[in-house]
């Protein structure tokens, strides 16, 4: 039976779950899972702190959904980079630098997750081992894992000295010479960097990686 306003039960159900996500990622990402409150968060989103108990049972289990929602959908991003970028690669270094120059010059669209992994970083101590594990599962290790298996194929294809060997050291290589070189010194996006240095990190990192993987290269 609908409710006067004309939205279903279910509807209803499904909206305020919806805003306590929203509310939730944003005071989580202000101020970290130590100092959050559930009736900032409950504020945030609009609703009572009863119906967040309702849908969540507490902060944890929120924090859990919020962290692993957001790093399911940065992941999806990623990869859909990954393979636009080396499905199908013609000129090795062209190719590799417009990944990591398109993956660095989108990272504002993901401005929000990278607030809670920066209080990941600062308050692993306090935050359940879990979800932790989980968030590098569905997040960092799965895209790291795109990756590889991208390397992997270029390297049966003769354009990189990859094999079973070190396809995962170098996904992992390639991250940080580029996007991970411009993630640590912007502190997860807190120090702003212009594009121009952004592109040189990226050009100076994918030097380096094909000195180590490129077929015939030094690696």
């Amino acid at each position: 039976m609908a409710e006067q306003d004309g939205r279903s039960p279910r509807r209803g159900t499904v909206e305020k779950r919806q805003a306590l996500l929203r509310g939730a990622r944003t005071v989580f990402g202000r101020d970290g899972y130590t100092r959050a409150g559930i009736d900032e968060i409950a504020a945030e989103a609009g609703v009572s702190t009863r119906t967040l108990y309702n849908h969540f049972g507490g902060k944890e289990n929120l924090f859990r959904e919020v962290l692993l929602d957001s790093a399911a959908s940065v992941t999806a991003a990623h990869v859909a980079l990954v393979e636009r970028h080396l499905g199908k690669v013609t000129d090795i270094e062209r190719d590799i630098t417009a990944l990591a120059r398109e993956w660095l010059g989108r990272r504002g669209e993901h401005a929000p997750h990278m607030l809670l992994v920066r209080h990941i970083i600062s308050e692993g101590a306090h935050l359940p081992a879990d979800v932790i594990e989980e968030w590098q599962r569905i997040g960092p290790r799965a895209v790291t894992e795109a990756v590889r298996v991208r390397f992997l194929e270029l390297g049966a294809q003769g354009l990189l000295a990859v094999d079973d060997g070190n396809a995962a050291e170098a996904a992992r290589y390639f991250m940080l010479l580029t996007a991970g070189s411009v993630t640590v010194d912007t502190f997860f996006g807190v120090v702003p960097m212009g594009r121009d240095e952004v592109d040189a990190r990226v050009e100076s990192g994918v030097r380096v990686f094909l000195r180590l993987y490129a077929k015939g290269g030094e690696g």
